[in-house]
């Protein structure tokens, strides 16, 4: 949309990185993570690959978890050892929340070994420079499964569109996961047996759909998030081309964030708590390639956090302005990103996604459908337009 050699480089790394099955710490992750690398290099941004450890996590790690809960109720429905069964169950709900929400990850730390995955990191624009704008990406895919079928959301905005036209934050998936242990914890302490059964119920479908999950078939990831992967190396070009001076832009790729956050714990830690957060700011891409872009100011598993930098957050719809980009802000969303390490520690964030605005969903996400025939490739070179008109007005300090 905004120039034909941008959307050219744009088609050539999605085609070039689809077919690569890219699971967390996989083989084609890391195949991916050398091609890219060298397709920065040759964009004019020297690259690196750093090997990282994460702890594996998401689907499998649930299934225990949720045949602990569901046994704890079995047991609390005879009567006995009520107490203790609601212990459990409570435990389980704890363990759930604090893995979903990439808190303290107790459960997953004990019962897993760190695994290795990949972070590609590139430095262009001013090296010198005093500021920084760290622009984030990821180049893992994810696992499908019956869980991401969209047709209750399709439904819901054909029929109730108004309801849709209200929403600005995503659906809390997780809600029912970790309120499943909680409902047996609260009946196996009262005796409401209709509280066991159903938190036993919810239990059980969830571990029907995480096993579903666990099978392990990665999709595409052209929209999620190889959209944004490509949008990194368009940057990369246009700031080759058109270079800046007053800013250094880091331009960062990281494995393992489809198991809830992998490859960026490294990063923040090893790199980016190295940098004043007064002069550094992350610009996280993540499924830039659905109609329409949208701003995250928040993100939240269990209850919304916004972003620290609110001031940051509308420099960047100043950029998207006077790019000409059309953005959506006001937006939240109920499932993890990267950004939620780099906020936490502190820094400046905003998180660029994209949704199809009749129903508000991401196109294709986790799905088998997520192939570079059904990116929208106009918001993907949006996507550039608008981190690169942030970088200059950042460089300039306006």
């Amino acid at each position: 949309m905004f120039g034909s050699v941008s959307d050219a480089t744009l088609r050539e790394v999605v085609a070039a990185l689809a077919p690569l099955e890219r699971g967390a710490g996989s083989r084609g992750e890391t195949e991916a993570a050398d091609w890219l690398a060298a397709r920065l290099r040759a964009a004019g941004a020297p690259a690196r690959v750093e090997a990282v450890r994460f702890h594996d996590g998401f689907a499998r790690l649930m299934l225990p978890l949720g045949a602990i809960g569901t046994v704890a109720g079995l047991v609390s429905l005879t009567g006995r050892a009520r107490r203790a069964t609601a212990l459990v169950a409570g435990l389980v709900g704890f363990a759930v929340a604090d893995d979903a929400d990439n808190r303290w990850r107790i459960w997953r730390r004990l019962t897993t070994r760190s695994k290795a995955t990949t972070n590609v990191i590139a430095e262009v624009g001013d090296l010198g420079a005093q500021r920084t704008l760290v622009m984030l990406a990821h180049h893992d895919a994810a696992p499908t499964g019956m869980v991401f079928d969209q047709s209750f959301q399709r439904g819901l905005a054909r029929y109730a569109p108004w309801l849709v036209r209200r929403l600005d934050t995503s659906l809390p998936l997780w809600w029912p996961i970790i309120g499943a242990p909680l409902l047996v914890a609260l009946g196996a302490l009262t005796g409401r047996r209709a509280l066991t059964l159903t938190g036993m119920a919810g239990g059980m479908m969830n571990t029907v759909l995480a096993a579903d999950i666990a099978r392990n078939r990665i999709v595409p990831g052209a929209n999620d998030n190889l959209s944004a992967v490509a949008a990194l190396v368009a940057l990369a070009e246009r700031l080759r081309d058109r270079p800046i001076e007053g800013l250094r832009v880091v331009l960062v790729s990281c494995g393992a964030e489809e198991v809830l956050q992998g490859g960026i714990y490294d990063y923040v830690e090893r790199h980016l708590t190295q940098l004043d957060p007064s002069s550094t700011w992350v610009l996280n891409l993540d499924t830039v390639g659905s109609p329409h872009l949208i701003m995250l100011e928040g993100e939240g598993i269990i209850r919304i956090e916004d972003y620290p930098g609110p001031a940051f957050r509308d420099l960047v719809a100043a950029a998207a302005q006077d790019a000409g980009v059309p953005l959506i802000r006001g937006q939240r969303s109920r499932t993890s990103t990267d950004s939620v390490i780099p906020a936490r520690a502190g820094y400046p964030i905003a998180t660029i996604a994209s949704y199809d605005p009749d129903t508000k969903l991401l196109s294709n996400y986790h799905l088998p459908t997520d192939t570079p025939e059904n990116l929208d490739f106009g918001t993907v070179s949006e996507a550039v337009e608008l981190a690169d008109t942030l970088a200059r007005r950042l460089a300039t300090g306006v």
